[in-house]
């Protein structure tokens, strides 16, 4: 015959709690690197621009968060597009990264997809020709597209 065990009683709780110790601690900081395609639209015939949000770390591990645009043309033979320019904003103030790291996550707004097709992508189309350009051409588009990545990283907020 099997014998029961008795039951058990649940602790008291007691107000006494001088003998708990509680000590908060914080591991070291961890950030890993990554690419998210966010978007791809053709700014004219022929291109394809391929906006990416990403993240790269500094050397203490805190994220660097970047707006990535890719132009790519349309091959003359066969199928498929060449990468003929690569464009990489870094948001320059708090603001402006915890705007892309929103984007990461929530994806890209009505308004952030608007800057990108009417402002930013022309800017990247014309620097195809970048070797054509006068150095104020040059200059004026580089800050057409600083202007639009900044305006996307803000309307992400």
């Amino acid at each position: 015959m099997a014998t029961k065990k008795p039951a058990t009683k649940p602790a008291t709780p007691t107000t006494d709690l001088s003998n708990l110790k509680v000590t908060t601690t914080t591991g070291n900081k961890v950030c890993k690197p990554f690419v998210l395609e966010v978007m791809v639209f053709a700014p004219d015939s022929g291109f394809k621009i391929e906006v990416n949000i990403e993240r790269s770390c500094t050397p203490q591990a805190d994220p660097i968060w970047k707006l990535v645009f890719d132009l790519y043309k349309k091959k003359k033979v066969g199928e498929g597009f060449d990468q003929i320019v690569h464009v990489s904003y870094t948001g320059k103030t708090p603001v402006e990264q915890k705007g892309l790291a929103a984007t990461a996550v929530n994806g890209i707004n009505d308004k952030q997809a608007d800057v990108t097709v009417n402002r930013i992508g022309p800017a990247v189309t014309e620097l195809e020709n970048a070797k054509n350009m006068t150095p104020q051409e040059l200059e004026a588009a580089k800050a057409n597209i600083q202007d639009g990545s900044s305006a996307f990283a803000k309307f992400a907020l």
